[in-house]
């Protein structure tokens, strides 16, 4: 299985350096790889005492944001070294002020993981939620580094319970910070006894932002006079059944910000809607209809909406619903949503509806009229506290 897993390493990056002769985000990730080693050797050069952090992208960084933040304010002679797989989150956050280094994580074969643990010399490595790179690992297990698996969420599901090899493999980390009773449970069947269950980072991080959200008048402006709903993250099989929402239903403001950039024109012609780069006070009541062309506001904007919906759910699965459930919205997303704990959760307490169709998605939104925010911001606050029971046991 270690040749097989190598292979498929090495078949991955050829895949990668293939895509990137014409998609752009495989470009980047083999551009920012150029050179990895001697960037790394210049930056780090003569340093001690780092801390590794790694984030397969955006979504994981913001899970773990604040322990890497919480880590610094409590050992602020150590030095932190944050990486990405993706470059959903290497280039939005590569000016990171929290991290000393931020750089790409070379891909995982045996050689890459080597060399990177001899420059870095990490005193401990800290990885988030699903990141399992199996030559890293036993790499920092056979220098005796310590490694941490944290915010982790386990399925049944997955290869670590189905096959041997992969079991073995978590036997290279040192302790695992789970989310849940269920994820303990399962590495408890397979004899892994060094875990402990810590909740979800990401309410930490989804109630500093309600504590301190950025403010945009020019939206509050454009939201004040009627019922709005924010549509974030959405995908194209999102958007059939919004676009038609939007025209039977012009009571309501919209604000949709798409997950990505490059079909906001075609997006916008449809809806008849505004751009967010264009808008000003003159021509903000102008439609009802407002696309969000920037990026990075999403979580505060979430403060001036009354119903949510959550894009990703028609595909691979459904993005961040805690951002807007943490402002105490109610939230609507597509049938693809099990992998996450807090939809079944929020499902359960009345504040979340799952959609197949355009017929449930009016009913989900006519059925949110009248919706009490206490009951998700009781959630919010009863979930938080992971991130110092992380901080305490590292």
């Amino acid at each position: 299985m270690n040749i097989l897993y190598n292979i498929s390493v090495q078949f991955y990056v050829i895949a990668i350096r293939i895509a990137a002769l014409f998609n752009a985000k495989a470009k980047l990730w083999v551009k920012g790889r150029k050179n990895i080693f001697k960037k790394l050797e210049t930056a780090i050069k003569g340093e001690q005492n780092i801390v590794w952090f790694h984030c397969a992208s955006l979504g994981e960084f913001e899970q773990g944001k604040l322990i890497i933040e919480g880590y610094k304010q409590k050992h602020p002679t150590h030095k932190i070294l944050l990486t990405f797989f993706s470059p959903s989150g290497f280039e939005i956050r590569k000016s990171y002020k929290g991290a000393d280094w931020i750089f790409y994580l070379p891909a995982d074969t045996k050689t890459n993981a080597k060399r990177f643990v001899e420059i870095v010399k990490p005193i401990k490595t800290i990885f988030i939620k699903y990141e399992f790179w199996f030559n890293y690992m036993a790499e920092l297990n056979d220098k005796n580094i310590p490694f941490y698996s944290v915010s982790t969420i386990f399925r049944k599901e997955q290869s670590f319970f189905k096959n041997n090899w992969f079991a073995k493999q978590l036997e290279n980390i040192t302790h695992f910070f789970v989310q849940d009773k269920t994820s303990a449970d399962l590495l408890q069947s397979i004899g892994i006894t060094n875990h402990t269950i810590s909740g979800d980072s990401r309410f930490d991080s989804v109630l500093a932002t309600t504590q301190n959200p950025k403010s945009f008048p020019i939206i509050e402006q454009f939201c004040k006079n009627q019922t709005t709903i924010i549509c974030g993250s959405t995908w194209p099989k999102d958007e059939v059944l919004l676009n038609k929402f939007i025209k039977e239903n012009p009571q309501y403001n919209y604000i949709i910000a798409p997950h990505e950039m490059r079909h906001i024109s075609s997006l916008k012609k449809q809806t008849k809607a505004q751009l967010f780069s264009k808008i000003n006070t003159d021509n903000i009541n102008s439609t009802n209809v407002l696309i969000i062309d920037s990026i990075g506001i999403l979580s505060s904007l979430y403060q001036y909406g009354n119903i949510v919906y959550i894009g990703g759910g028609f595909g691979s699965g459904i993005h961040n619903i805690l951002e807007a459930v943490t402002f105490g919205l109610p939230v609507i997303f597509g049938p693809n949503y099990q992998k996450f704990n807090e939809a079944k959760a929020l499902i359960e307490l009345g504040s979340a509806k799952s959609i197949s169709n355009y017929t449930e998605l009016n009913l989900a939104i006519d059925s949110f009229a009248d919706f009490d925010q206490t009951i998700v911001t009781s959630y919010i606050k009863n979930s938080s506290g992971a991130t110092e029971t992380i901080l305490e046991s590292l």
